[in-house]
């Protein structure tokens, strides 16, 4: 049998259980009524904020991929950290090794040997030795006609190949009472000293003149800072060497990335203070609009502090509205201008959606303040009698 206590008991769980139910479902319908009777002003508000969160998350979606290509894009104008020897001497044998454990295997060291050898006649022309893979990779922009593949195969520049061979005919090198026989396999134009260079194979040329590497080329990917980082820490292995920077790759790769993201987050801040204008002139004339429904409130004895909450929350769940649609809408715009600008996916980056989504917020709750410091100005007596 059940008592009457334990029916007691059992009728105050459920109550308890039920309790927060009215309040969610009233909150609900009151916000649903508002947006209803007032349409248009909830539809301006709610389409500042999609915009506002839509143009977030597109910049912030566009600064991560853009920044990652712009990088991808200078690692093709060559290397930005050069490793030379000091004083005319050869790096370690164990200096390339060094640099791959330190940068990490994604990272492209191409190591570089140089010669003074003399042609058949007699002039003088600088040989370098070098991984063709590697230079290749490296120096994308380098106009070559032709890689070499065999070992006795030479890429000339074309001033190097009026020294040695005008008709591009195999031609003789000799260093140091050694000579050797090689076919030019495609010429060289970069309107730079390589057009004055003749580049062999890395280990052709080391059994022709004995020369070790005396230079390695890297691409470092990474940010300034952490481009930086590596040079002081490649410095500390390599102590017989120079490991320094190139300044006109490092300072334009780092302007481009500076002037990008202070246009993407000038556009950014523009927009969403225009969004926010938007929200605030649409809360104003919500509070100018609903000044009886308020005041009915407070006479009902609703304190400050919840009709204050109540409409907060109306601004909050704007701005929540506002950034899931507005999330999804800027991650296809981001694709579209990826596509069309720079001709390559731009990758969703749904990490952003937890900023966007307290952006939106934030941005709604600033914009409610001034609405709600005349909301408590609000006096039932005198809104009720018509005043």
């Amino acid at each position: 049998m059940i008592t009457a206590s334990e029916m007691l008991l059992s009728s105050k769980q459920v109550a308890d259980r039920r309790a927060p139910g009215p309040h969610v479902s009233m909150f609900a319908r009151m916000l649903l009524r508002a947006a209803v009777l007032r349409r248009r002003r909830a539809a301006s508000a709610l389409l500042a904020m999609i915009v506002a969160a839509a143009v977030a998350t597109a910049m912030m979606n566009l600064y991560v991929d853009v920044q990652a290509k712009l990088r991808s894009e200078f690692r093709n104008y060559g290397a930005n950290v050069v490793i030379v020897a000091k004083d005319g001497q050869t790096l370690p044998t164990d200096a390339l090794t060094k640099v791959e454990s330190v940068l990490g295997a994604k990272t492209l060291a191409v190591p570089f040997s140089y010669a003074v050898a003399r042609s058949k006649d007699g002039q003088s022309v600088v040989v370098v030795g070098t991984d063709f893979a590697r230079a290749r990779q490296l120096n994308h922009w380098w106009k070559v006609n032709h890689w070499p593949e065999a070992p006795d195969d030479a890429l000339v520049g074309m001033r190097a190949a009026t020294v040695v061979s005008n008709k591009r005919q195999p031609f003789e090198l000799s260093f140091q009472g050694k000579t050797i026989q090689l076919t030019p396999a495609g010429m060289l134009q970069t309107g730079a000293g390589e057009d004055s260079r003749i580049y062999l194979d890395q280990s052709e040329f080391r059994q022709w003149t004995g020369v070790a590497p005396s230079t390695i080329e890297i691409a470092a990917n990474g940010t300034t800072a952490e481009v930086d980082a590596s040079i002081r820490q490649l410095a500390q292995l390599l102590p017989a060497a120079d490991v320094r920077p190139v300044r006109q790759i490092m300072e334009g790769e780092a302007n481009v990335l500076t002037k990008t993201r202070a246009t993407l987050y000038a556009s950014a801040t523009l927009v969403i203070l225009t969004s926010a204008l938007c929200v605030l002139a649409t809360l104003m004339g919500w509070v100018f609009d609903r000044r009886r429904d308020f005041a009915i409130m407070k006479a009902l004895g609703a304190s400050e502090r919840l009709v204050n909450g109540f409409f907060a929350a109306e601004a909050a769940a704007l701005g929540v509205i506002g950034a899931i649609f507005g999330f999804f809408i800027g991650i296809g715009v981001a694709a579209w201008i990826g596509r069309v600008n720079f001709h390559a996916p731009v990758v969703p980056r749904f990490s952003v959606f937890p900023y966007v989504l307290a952006g939106s917020i934030t941005v709604a709750l600033i914009s409610a303040i001034l609405p709600i410091v005349l909301l408590r100005r609000v006096q039932p007596a005198i809104i009720l009698r018509g005043e």
